[in-house]
C-alpha cells in the first residue's frame, strides 16, 4: 500500500471460494500503484469462502473479511462493509467476476477531481456499455425493472439497477439510519433515501458472463426488488417489513377461510374443530412465508430453529387473537361503536402485537439483526 488509503472495494460474497484469488489478482493488476483495500463480506458460506479470504489476508494486509454469522442479505452485507473502512471513497462490486474492475481507478479519479460529485456508477446501458451474453428474456426483465426504478428515483439513471459503483463513504454513513437494508439493490436504496439529489456520473462497462459458481439470484429477488420500490414510495408511511407481515397475514386469512370451508362443508367435522385446524394451518402458513420473505435476512434454519420458531410464533399469534377479540368486543359493547370499526381496530391491534412480538421472540431469538 502506497501513501494514505484512497478507497476501499466492498465485495459481498456467498459460496465464491474459487473466485476470491482471481478477483484479488485482478485488483492487484489494475490498481497497481494505488492505495486501496478490499473488504469481502461473507454470509458464512458453507464452501469455506471466508477461510480462503483469510489465507490471502495473511500475506496481503489489503485483503479483509467480515464473516457474518446468523444473518444474510446482499444490501446489509454491502452496508456493513462500507461502514467498516476508513477510506474516504468506497466501491461496491460483485464477487462473481462479472463487473469490470478496471473502472475502479477511473471512478476514484473522477471523485477526487470533482469535490461536488457524489458517486460514479458503472452502467451497462450507457453508450459503450453492454449486458454481454444476456438472453432476450433477461434483457426485457432488466428493462422493465429499470423503468420501474426510475419511478421512485430522484435522478435519471441509465442503469439504476447497477450493483457496481463508487461513492463518498461519509454519504453512506450519514444515510445508514434511513436505509431499509432489504433486497439486493443497494444503489436504489441509497438514491431514494438521500434527502437531496445525489450528483453522479455513469461510466459504461460490459457485463461479463459468470464462469465459476452459481448465480445467487432466485425468484425471491424479484419480490425484493418490488419491496425496494415500495420502500422508496411508501416506506416512510408504513414500514416495509410491517407491510409485508400484514400482507402475509391477509394471505393467511384466506388460507384459514379455505380450510374451514373445506372441512366444514366437505366433511362431517363440526365447525369448532374445523376452525381450530384451520387456525393451526393458517398460522403455520404465515410462519413459513414470513420466514422466507418478511424475515429472509434473519430467517430460521434447521429443524430445531424452525420448530422453536413455529411454537413461539403460534403462541404470539394466539395471544394476538385474544387481544383482537377483546379490543373489538370492548369497542363494540362498551363504547357502542360500529361493528366494522370495532372489528378493524381489533385486527390492527392484533397485527401490531403479532409483528412486534414475533420480531422479538421468533426471529430475534438467534441473534439475527434486521440491518446494520
Amino acid at each position: 500500500m502506497t501513501g494514505p488509503l484512497e478507497f476501499a472495494v466492498v465485495v459481498p460474497v456467498f459460496n465464491e471460494r474459487e473466485n476470491i484469488p482471481i478477483l484479488v489478482d485482478h485488483l492487484e493488476a489494475t490498481l497497481h500503484g494505488r492505495s486501496w483495500e478490499v473488504i469481502f463480506v461473507d454470509d458464512d458460506s458453507p464452501d469455506g469462502t471466508a477461510d480462503a479470504i483469510r489465507d490471502l489476508a495473511r500475506d496481503d494486509p489489503r485483503v479483509r473479511v467480515i464473516q457474518r454469522i446468523g444473518r444474510r442479505g446482499l444490501a446489509t452485507a454491502c452496508l456493513e462493509g462500507m461502514c467498516a473502512t476508513a477510506a474516504p471513497l468506497v466501491a461496491v462490486m460483485d464477487g462473481d467476476l462479472q463487473h469490470d474492475e478496471t473502472l475502479l481507478g477511473d471512478m476514484a479519479d473522477a471523485l477526487e477531481a470533482d469535490p461536488g460529485l457524489d458517486l460514479v456508477i458503472g452502467s451497462r446501458f450507457a453508450e459503450g456499455g453492454s449486458t454481454g451474453a444476456w438472453d432476450r428474456d433477461r434483457v426485457a426483465k432488466s428493462a422493465l425493472a429499470t423503468k420501474l426504478s426510475r419511478s421512485v428515483l430522484k435522478a435519471e439513471l441509465s442503469d439504476p439497477m447497477s450493483g457496481f459503483f463508487m461513492i463518498r463513504t461519509q454519504i453512506v454513513r450519514d444515510l445508514v439510519p434511513k436505509l431499509s437494508g432489504i433486497g439486493f439493490k443497494i444503489l436504489l436504496d441509497i438514491m431514494t433515501a438521500s434527502p437531496r439529489r445525489l450528483r453522479f456520473r455513469e461510466l459504461p462497462y460490459i457485463f461479463e458472463t459468470r464462469v465459476r459458481g452459481e448465480s445467487k439470484l432466485d425468484h425471491v429477488v424479484a419480490l425484493e426488488f418490488l419491496i425496494a420500490l415500495y420502500d422508496g414510495l411508501f416506506g416512510r408511511i408504513v414500514p416495509v417489513r410491517f407491510a409485508m407481515f400484514a400482507a402475509v397475514g391477509g394471505l393467511g386469512a384466506a388460507v384459514h377461510m379455505a380450510v374451514v370451508g373445506l372441512l366444514y362443508t366437505a366433511t362431517p367435522m363440526p365447525f369448532v374443530p374445523a376452525t381450530i385446524i384451520a387456525t393451526v394451518v393458517a398460522m403455520t402458513f404465515n410462519f413459513f412465508l414470513n420466514n422466507s420473505l418478511t424475515y429472509r435476512d434473519r430467517r430460521l434454519r434447521g429443524a430445531r430453529e424452525l420448530i422453536d420458531g413455529w411454537v413461539s410464533f403460534c403462541v404470539v399469534c394466539s395471544v394476538g387473537a385474544v387481544a383482537n377479540v377483546g379490543i373489538a368486543a370492548f369497542l363494540h359493547d362498551v363504547e357502542q361503536g360500529s361493528w366494522a370499526v370495532s372489528a378493524l381496530a381489533g385486527i390492527l391491534v392484533a397485527a401490531v402485537w403479532n409483528f412486534a412480538l414475533s420480531s422479538r421472540f421468533t426471529w430475534g431469538r438467534y441473534g439475527r439483526k434486521p440491518g446494520v
